[in-house]
């Protein structure tokens, strides 16, 4: 039997991997998106597909659609893009989480949270666990989107515990691969963009500051996994373990892309965590799962991605 299936931010980098995967098992699969940091291009090879089904529309307001399970991935996830308009941010996460609960109050489906390590904040327990209730600066400038996303987790409990919703809640950890939009302030982006083209790679801070960087096909493999488990409701982390500082992170893309980049450096954002690694072992234990591609293998996926769009 196939499921049907509803994405919100089906468009985007994230989402139109999930819609590949979900095509690929037989789903019959609705992506809803209003194209504000998602883009066709990213869809283009599935919209002729019969189990494929495009919807333009804002998550802020109601929608229906009929569905057995539904992810709600709609936001804006890079500080450019949900910085550039906090208040329209925050919205999404909110109102968006809400209209995917209520409808799947509705068809009696189970709905996931695209959360993201961003509940932890700048942390100060390493690595972060699902226990951890986190360092977030509610006022900051990152606060649409942190707060924003903790407020969608408490949304998706209450739903579960006072309505008995069917939810599941996946705290993202940093994720690259094809489909990252150009401009969007990432940092592997960011990296690859400026080496490709022979420009100065800034680098924030010291460089001492560490991320986690999980390939986008383990990402969604990890998402499809702990979704279709019948144990846990989360939240799970999910993300790749292994630990990069940003300045080894610039050398590796350096070296990789074969650029003449000298690296800049600049100060630090407000609020920008200082280490940031996922604590797996839930997942691992729930589902049996871990990332398997390395950085560099990913890497290179990502560098050929980008060398074509900006050619």
């Amino acid at each position: 039997m196939h499921n049907k299936v509803l994405v919100t931010g089906g468009a985007g980098f994230l989402g139109s991997h999930l819609c590949d995967a979900l095509v690929k098992r037989g789903d019959n699969v609705t992506c809803l998106d209003n194209l504000s940091t998602g883009k066709i291009s990213n869809i283009s090879h599935l919209e002729k597909k019969p189990q494929f089904t495009l919807i333009l529309q804002d998550v802020e307001d109601s929608y229906n659609v009929t569905s057995d399970i539904v992810f709600n991935l709609a936001c804006p996830a890079s500080p450019v893009a949900y910085q550039k308009n906090p208040i329209s941010t925050i919205q999404t996460a909110i109102l968006g989480a809400i209209n995917a609960l209520q409808l799947a109050e509705k068809n009696k489906a189970r709905v996931f949270q695209a959360s993201t390590s961003e509940v932890y904040g700048d942390a100060k327990v390493h690595p972060q666990n699902e226990q951890y209730w986190g360092n977030v600066n509610p006022i900051g400038v990152r606060a649409c989107y942190d707060e924003g996303k903790r407020c969608g987790e408490t949304l998706f409990f209450d739903y579960n515990r006072q309505r008995k919703l069917d939810i599941r809640v996946g705290r993202i950890f940093n994720t690259y691969g094809p489909r990252m939009n150009i401009n969007d302030g990432r940092v592997v982006s960011n990296f690859i963009v400026q080496a490709l083209r022979n420009a100065p790679i800034t680098v924030y801070g010291s460089g001492t500051q560490t991320r986690s960087f999980c390939y986008v096909d383990d990402l969604i493999d990890g998402i499809l996994k702990f979704t279709d488990q019948d144990e846990e409701i989360g939240p799970v982390n999910i993300g790749n373990p292994n630990e990069i500082s940003m300045h080894e992170l610039a050398d590796t893309v350096c070296r990789l892309t074969g650029s003449k980049s000298q690296i800049k450096f600049m100060s630090l954002p407000q609020d920008d965590p200082v280490r940031r690694n996922p604590d797996v072992r839930k997942i691992k234990s729930l589902v049996s799962w871990k990332p398997k591609v390395v950085l560099e293998d990913g890497l290179k996926e990502t560098i050929r991605y980008f060398k074509k769009a900006l050619s």
